[in-house]
């Protein structure tokens, strides 16, 4: 059985940036070379840095889905039926003396709208050795490729870096590039790479565990193998980082039945998704969405019988 998503507290917000960035989110201005948005949570604080956007053809985001189906769900948000540009949003976490970055964001290697976190971190004035942990909802090129610079060297030299073993253990087994898509063999090389270069620095824990004092692993299965969302303790009440537990500030919201072509295992990838939504909407909790609008902070609740995404 899969664990249950658990129970979230109700939660205020406390961010004046985050407010005036979430302005933002959606008007269709492109992204900067930096951005960051802040928000408390109690004695610790969240801080959400872009690491650019993506350019995806909606093929590969809708594989089953009709031109006239997918139009039928989008232009009424004035949305394109031909292609996404989902955000990147990465999270760091002050808590302590620690400094935790959420996923490592593309590097210089995948697509050229992406690859811009030193540029956010510099404007957040973090440099890279500040960060003390990196800890990855999943080894996907746009989470992880950004680990190493130009040279082939970790960005993050002073960072222990923490994945799940399933994950880990997903990407390293040996039929892993051979039953991966042509197209995605890539990934698989790349996830590869990564690790390599990192494995001394690696720890890694499971879903329930807190690698990180204050972060608690969340299973959500079905993006990856091991894919992991992050509940972020440290006020009275907690943020959960999804990663790519959910993707669109529309798709995943009023239809997340359908299968997403970018989901390891697309009918779990459903399942999770819908058990995820049903309980951030019961409790109002607070979300940092990696691939919805800058900042990606908002809220979810029921809207008939699906959902929508609330900007804070």
């Amino acid at each position: 059985m899969r664990r249950e998503i658990p129970r979230i507290d109700r939660r205020t917000l406390l961010s004046g940036a985050a407010a005036a960035a979430a302005a933002l989110a959606g008007s269709g201005l492109p992204l900067g070379p930096a951005r960051a948005s802040t928000l408390a949570l109690g004695d610790a604080s969240l801080q959400v840095v872009s690491d650019g956007n993506l350019v995806l053809p909606m093929g590969f985001i809708l594989p089953d889905r009709s031109k006239a189906e997918i139009e039928t769900l989008l232009a009424p948000h004035g949305l394109p039926s031909d292609q996404v540009e989902p955000a990147c949003n990465l999270t760091l976490f002050r808590t302590g003396d620690r400094l935790v970055l959420f996923d490592a964001g593309s590097g210089a290697n995948f697509q050229p709208t992406a690859g811009r976190l030193g540029s956010s971190l510099a404007a957040a004035g973090v440099d890279p050795s500040d960060i003390t942990d990196v800890v990855f909802t999943h080894a996907h090129p746009d989470h992880i490729w950004g680990v190493l610079d130009d040279f082939d060297e970790p960005v993050f030299s002073s960072a222990r870096h923490w994945i799940s073993q399933a994950e880990w253990d997903f990407w390293r087994a040996e039929d892993t590039l051979s039953l991966m898509p042509e197209e995605r063999k890539s990934f698989v090389v790349g996830a590869r790479n990564r690790f390599d270069a990192i494995e001394a620095a690696v720890s890694f824990f499971k879903a329930g565990d807190m690698p990180v004092p204050g972060v608690e692993a969340v299973d959500t299965t079905g993006h990856t193998p091991g894919h992991v969302s992050f509940m972020l303790h440290g006020g009275p009440d907690p943020v959960l980082v999804t990663g790519d537990a959910i993707t669109h500030p529309v798709i995943s919201f009023e239809r997340p039945d359908w299968e997403i072509g970018s989901d390891q295992d697309r009918a779990q990838g459903a399942v999770t998704r819908k058990a995820l939504l049903d309980r951030l909407a019961e409790d109002k909790a607070a979300i940092v969405g990696f691939h919805l609008p800058y900042p990606g902070i908002g809220t979810v609740e029921r809207s008939g019988g699906a959902y929508r995404f609330l900007p804070a």
